[in-house]
């Protein structure tokens, strides 16, 4: 697979770069594609799946790749030392920076946007010879990580290196054109975490509206998804959710498989940016693909050390949890409140549960009684924000090939309904679901849960969705980089 994947204005009215034979006008340096598909088959994304199905039309022309199955690829480390795989920036490296020469550039990164050395990509960029990094873009947590979540960030000067930051998660969620005047190229390095409701992706569409609005180029230096590239799960955005919704950027299933390279090209070609056509069409967009990594791969086969993309999120123990148990801990007081509890104390994020009001010992028989596939559940013992000792559940992934990474979130809320003593889903006096549904994404479920509490019929549901996801991963697979 090539690693510089360029997008130029020979864009047509398929969505996907075609010139006027239907051909792909991928262009890298080392191959030229000339794969051919079916426009019909992204419309599901974009109208819903009725009845969690699409006729079969919407598959791709020609020999599509086979999908890979789950099996652990180590990256063995290079004679120095460092991980084998080359991560975007790596790779720009490597190739004498040749794609930026002679560009000023702005760069979107965080404390995550680093060389496979650990180094920051930020000082990477500084010192590359024939590039001139103008300004830095913060997202959420800003540029250091030192921003709470939700955390409005102002835009400022770094103190490091005497360049202006733009905030993204301030007065505007969008570059604007002040921010880009005198700026060729945005170079964006995000460690993403292939969960929907993560804003980082968002943050990396956003950049995609504003330059391609103001004639700017964006260069994508793509990561792994920690998850991997073959797990998928969850229900897909509803359509009606999806409208600037800044924890749910792209109309996907809830783990969705792509890196955060690949979901740009999917912004790029296909419908849904906000703006006109023709601005989408005509916006360049360059992705550097990373070399050795393979979508069976989840982060500790990569060999790379994590960075905390953010507090709750300080390892690969809780970056899994994230999509496990997320959704089921929601809390959004006196608007909403799920009454599960992810942690135990400051220890175990996303990986530790707790349920107001339920002793531990009847907590762990309920969850034990579950028989979710892939995990087990046993006690911990974790710390209070007093430093005291305190016990809860640890949700262990021990089958990761049966795991489904969303499913447990499901079976926690109609627990919840059962142990509370209330249908917490229901409408209330003062409760409001809005946020949970933008995170979540299915009102028709959600609608569900309100009627028949602990006596909802799973099943149907998990089956629907592991149906949409299998066809989201096939009509995805066009965009696929490794």
């Amino acid at each position: 697979m090539c690693n510089v994947m360029r997008y130029t204005s020979a864009w047509g009215p398929g969505g996907m770069g075609l010139d006027r034979r239907g051909r792909g006008r991928h262009v890298c340096a080392s191959m030229r594609g000339a794969l051919r598909f079916s426009w019909a088959g992204w419309l599901w994304l974009l109208a819903g799946l009725p009845g969690g199905m699409l006729a079969a039309s919407g598959a791709l022309v020609g020999k599509a790749p086979a999908v890979p199955q789950f099996k652990i690829e180590l990256a063995e480390p290079s004679a120095g030392g460092a991980p084998a795989i080359m991560l975007g920036i790596d790779v720009l490296e490597a190739g004498g920076f040749a794609v930026v020469q002679g560009k000023r550039i702005g760069l979107l990164t965080h404390p995550a946007g680093v060389n496979r050395q650990g180094r920051s990509t930020i000082e990477v960029l500084r010192h590359a010879p024939g590039v001139k990094l103008v300004a830095l873009f913060g997202p959420e947590h800003g540029i250091y990580g030192d921003a709470a979540a939700n955390a409005t960030v102002a835009s400022s000067v770094d103190a490091r290196t005497g360049l202006p930051v733009h905030s993204l998660f301030g007065a505007t969620r969008k570059p604007t054109k002040a921010m880009l005047r005198g700026i060729d190229a945005l170079v964006i390095d995000l460690q993403d975490i292939g969960t929907r409701s993560y804003t980082f992706a968002s943050a990396m569409r956003r950049a995609l509206e504003g330059c391609f609005e103001n004639d700017v180029e964006v260069i994508v230096l793509d990561r792994p998804n920690p998850l991997g590239g073959i797990k998928v799960g969850g229900p897909l955005l509803d359509a009606s959710l999806s409208h600037q919704n800044y924890v749910g950027a792209f109309r996907v299933p809830y783990v969705h498989g792509l890196t955060l390279g690949e979901l740009a090209r999917m912004a790029k070609g296909a419908p849904g940016l906000d703006f006109p056509e023709a601005v989408r069409q005509r916006g360049k967009l360059t992705v550097i693909s990373m070399r050795g990594w393979t979508r069976s791969m989840r982060w500790p086969e990569t060999g790379l050390k994590w960075i905390p993309t953010s507090g709750l999120l300080p390892d690969w123990e809780s970056v899994q949890g994230y999509p496990m148990t997320g959704l089921a801990t929601f809390w959004d007081p006196p608007r909403m409140d799920i009454g599960f509890r992810h942690g135990v104390g400051t220890s175990f994020p996303f990986r530790g549960l707790s349920c107001k009001g339920v002793p531990l010992d009847v907590l762990e028989r309920e969850l034990q009684g579950l028989r979710v596939p892939g995990v087990r559940f046993r006690r911990v013992t974790g710390r209070d924000r007093g430093g005291q000792p305190m016990s809860g559940i640890y949700v262990d992934i021990v089958d990761e090939e049966a795991w489904e990474p969303t499913e447990l979130n499901f079976h926690l809320m109609q627990l919840a309904c059962r142990l509370t003593g209330q249908n917490p889903f229901a409408p209330a006096p003062g409760r409001q679901f809005d946020l949970f549904l933008r995170h979540f994404g299915s009102r028709e479920f959600l609608a569900a849960l309100a009627r028949d509490g602990a006596a909802i019929d799973l099943g149907p549901w998990l089956r629907r969705w592991r149906e949409q996801t299998r066809l989201f991963r096939d009509q995805s697979r066009k965009y696929w980089l490794y």
